[in-house]
């Protein structure tokens, strides 16, 4: 029993260590509007350097219609909790 429980512990822990080194995002459209590169001038913020919960934080804000949005709160609806967590886990994960 104990064996089985440290062998699902890994095996979540591996599997999130590898989502969050993954170099393909999540969801990779985010990137149509969230520019990547420090040289591109948008008024939509970069993610890239963000800390994990202030992304989380905005998308759950988005979703609930706490803050304002063109269309981040039609995008972010399509999402579960763990999709946003997966998501702002990787973007907070990702380096300048």
């Amino acid at each position: 029993m104990m064996a089985r429980l440290i062998f699902a512990a890994l095996l979540f822990a591996s599997a999130s260590f590898a989502q969050a080194a993954s170099p393909t995002p999540p969801a990779s459209s985010c990137s149509g509007c969230h520019a990547a590169n420090k040289s591109v001038d948008t008024p939509v913020p970069r993610l890239v350097g963000r800390s994990p919960a202030e992304i989380e934080g905005a998308m759950l804000a988005f979703r609930t219609g706490q803050k304002p949005a063109s269309v981040m709160n039609r995008i972010v609806k399509g999402f579960s909790e763990e999709e946003i967590k997966t998501i702002a886990a990787w973007y907070g994960g990702q380096k300048d």
